[in-house]
């Protein structure tokens, strides 16, 4: 820091632990460098004040005094971020796992949720009333990022993106006035944030639609790897019914205590996988993948959709890396890739083309309904590396960058949460010209001076 942004940061903190319930810490404070952390350890900054928000009333008390002390800010909901966006140097950080707070209205099938949830805490108690709103894979993934973006997950072939879910947003824009944006209170800043990331304001509540849904299908299954059992793999899960969803991934075996140990480092398709129905139908459902070959582990079964964010822990923290693109198809030579890059050149520790099957309700919402806009694509993958226990991000964003060059991906089309490192070069790859030409109308009226940038950015 300058010293003249050390004046401001200082000042800004001082007026933050003035104006503010919750607890403020700085640099120099004991807890200061546990609350600036987040799941990438390759992140490492240095914000000038860290904010635990205790209400609403506190987040917009954070958002004046940004701005009157020209602080940019950041918002930390989860802190999974792959770009590490909640945290950023020299600026206020407003911390949401407070905002806690689950309102369920088991008759009316809609919940008020508080920004700080996480989607596992959310789905357990709405399990309660045999009801579930659709996130993500990881049950430790904040509610309000992972829905700004648009939200993929087990439910997405069945119901659609968690944005599809979202009936109204309470947040506090740029100006610290608290406002709620729905389909009749300022459409148009409801339509961008259906995917708009966190471009307009710092989001405080969100309220979602709920549906019934009793025993599932679900559990890992993991096949032999080769190009052409992820061909015949990847073109069952796009003809089943749209109940089946699979969070799959080719790659070396990894030392997981699920995975026998003989199979450690071995070419194997692994996937996560729900049908979100009758258990009897979705073993029909699988029979065409299970077919492909015969599996080296088959954990799919009949479960309540609760226990898909039970059990085993994710990896530890470390250094993450992702490269994605949103496409229609693999091609030979992109199949071939998959598996030879990796055995010629072994992860870090952790790696993985990772890829789901989309379709289904995401596509047959227009394009232009939301600000995800990329409705059409039938295949979402990524390039992930991971190395737990690291802090130096250069091994895996270098193996992560060498491995999407070799598929040939990278620099098309994209889901904006599925951005890492390269996320302020690919914000024209996450919104078409006509999607980000609105967002940006938006944000002009909404955040004229960008208050609110420490995002996958759209300027006004």
């Amino acid at each position: 820091m300058t010293q003249l942004s050390t004046d401001a940061a200082v000042a800004a903190a001082a007026a933050l632990r003035a104006r503010a319930r919750g607890a403020v810490t700085a640099p120099g404070d004991e807890a200061y460098d546990d609350d600036r952390l987040v799941f990438n350890a390759a992140i490492d900054r240095r914000p000038a004040a860290i904010l635990r928000a205790a209400d609403a009333d506190d987040v917009a008390a954070a958002v004046r005094v940004a701005g009157e002390h020209g602080l940019d800010v950041a918002v930390r909901g989860g802190r999974h971020s792959f770009a590490g966006l909640g945290v950023a140097d020299d600026a206020i950080v407003i911390d949401t796992r407070d905002l806690d707070d689950l309102e369920i209205d088991p008759e009316g099938r809609a919940a008020w949720a508080g920004a700080g949830l996480t989607a596992g805490a959310y789905t357990a108690a709405t399990a309660e009333h045999g009801l579930v709103t659709g996130f993500g894979d990881h049950p430790d993934v904040g509610i309000a990022g992972i829905t700004l973006g648009g939200g993929l997950g087990y439910l997405s072939r069945k119901r659609g993106l968690t944005i599809d879910e979202l009936l109204a947003v309470e947040l506090v824009t740029a100006g610290g006035e608290r406002i709620v944006a729905d389909e009749e209170n300022h459409p148009d800043l409801f339509w961008a944030l259906r995917g708009g990331g966190g471009n307009f304001g710092v989001v405080t509540r969100l309220r979602y639609r709920l549906h019934e849904l009793g025993p599932v299908l679900g559990g890992m299954l993991i096949l032999p790897g080769s190009p052409e059992i992820l061909r015949g793999y990847i073109e069952a899960l796009d003809a089943a019914p749209e109940e089946l969803t699979a969070i799959s991934s080719a790659m070396l075996a990894p030392p997981m205590p699920s995975i026998p140990e003989e199979l450690h480092g071995s070419p194997v398709i692994l996937g996560l996988l729900l049908y979100a129905g009758d258990p009897d139908e979705g073993q029909q459902a699988l029979e065409p993948v299970r077919a492909l070959a015969t599996p080296l582990l088959d954990d799919v079964k009949p479960i309540r959709y609760a226990e898909l964010y039970e059990g085993e822990e994710g990896p530890p923290r470390g250094a993450f890396s992702v490269r994605a693109e949103l496409l229609d198809e693999l091609t030979d030579a992109q199949l071939e890739a998959a598996f030879a890059y990796p055995q010629e050149n072994p992860p870090p520790a952790i790696g993985a083309l990772q890829f789901r099957v989309l379709g289904g309700a995401i596509s047959r919402v227009p394009s232009d309904a939301t600000a995800y806009a990329h409705r059409e694509r039938r295949l979402m993958v990524n390039v992930a590396a991971m190395l737990p226990g690291a802090t130096d991000g250069a091994p895996v964003d270098n193996w992560a960058d060498e491995f999407a060059r070799a598929l040939g991906i990278g620099d098309g089309p994209v889901y904006v949460n599925y951005l890492g490192s390269d996320a302020a070069d690919r914000v024209g790859d996450a919104y078409p010209e006509p999607t980000l030409a609105r967002l940006a109308e938006v944000k002009r009226r909404y955040d004229p001076s960008n208050l609110f940038r420490g995002n996958v950015n759209v300027a006004p």
